[in-house]
């Protein structure tokens, strides 16, 4: 399928800006969402894009975003569900967090779904890329509502993928490990950001491996390749990889850096 109209969301800025300026260098037609009206703005100018500020964690905008989509691209052919949180923090972490990162890094996946599948499946097709990281895959130390949200995001990917894949709807599920965005500089847990420091990657090369899986059809898009051994790991011997993070946590607690 040709990618000639694509929407993304959380491009103002990150890995959301760098997709939206990725697809508008191959020819697509790119429509910029963002919770910042001034960062969709500044990012649609430079492309050639269309902004549409709003919420990816609220469906009245999610639904917004898609019928302008629809209105003025006459429909979408990738729809880039990219709009995450960090909200770091053990159990202990508020509701109001809790409840926040459930609905960006979860809920935002289910309100784009229950938009664009609908008229996918009348029209023959579409193609989803939901941003989950790979702490969806594996785990992030330091915050539990982002890891547990995460995994609920693949979760759901998973079940599109496994329900829709016969229907011409292709889903695939972006988790990439450290990108040098705000996300990985800006507060929050600093031991477990200096990890994924090193080997970080710029967003847009991380555009451009989802560019070249696009050609494809694989359900992991993996930016970071050994990601796949360490999930290999965690599959195949859980007590051991769960050892191995708890003598991380430890680490970081003997330092006194989380």
């Amino acid at each position: 399928m040709s990618l000639q109209r694509v929407v993304v969301t959380g491009a103002g800025g990150g890995i959301g800006a760098a997709l939206a300026r990725r697809f508008a260098a191959d020819g697509a037609r790119v429509v910029v969402n963002d919770l910042d009206p001034a960062a969709a703005e500044a990012v649609a100018a430079e492309i050639g894009g269309l902004a549409i500020a709003g919420d990816a964690g609220n469906e009245a905008d999610v639904r917004r975003l898609v019928d302008a989509a629809w209105a003025e691209l006459g429909g979408c052919d990738l729809f880039c569900a990219n709009a995450g949180m960090l909200a770091p923090g053990t159990a202990d972490a508020s509701d109001a967090a809790w409840d926040r990162a459930w609905q960006v890094n979860v809920m935002s996946h289910v309100y784009v779904a229950r938009a664009v599948l609908p008229r996918w499946l009348e029209n023959g097709g579409g193609r989803l890329l939901l941003t989950v990281s790979a702490a969806g895959l594996l785990t992030l130390l330091g915050s539990a509502p982002y890891s547990v949200t995460k995994h609920a995001a693949l979760g759901f990917a998973e079940w599109l993928r496994a329900t829709y894949a016969h229907c011409g709807i292709t889903v695939q599920a972006l988790c990439p490990q450290g990108v040098r965005t705000d996300m990985l500089t800006g507060g929050g847990d600093s031991a477990s950001k200096a990890q994924l420091a090193a080997t970080a990657m710029d967003p847009a090369e991380v555009a451009a491996v989802v560019a070249k899986a696009c050609e494809g059809d694989s359900f992991l898009v993996l930016p970071h390749p050994e990601v796949a051994e360490y999930y290999q790991r965690r599959a195949t011997d859980p007590d051991r990889w769960l050892a191995g993070m708890n003598k991380i946590q430890r680490g970081f607690d003997a330092a006194g850096t989380a």
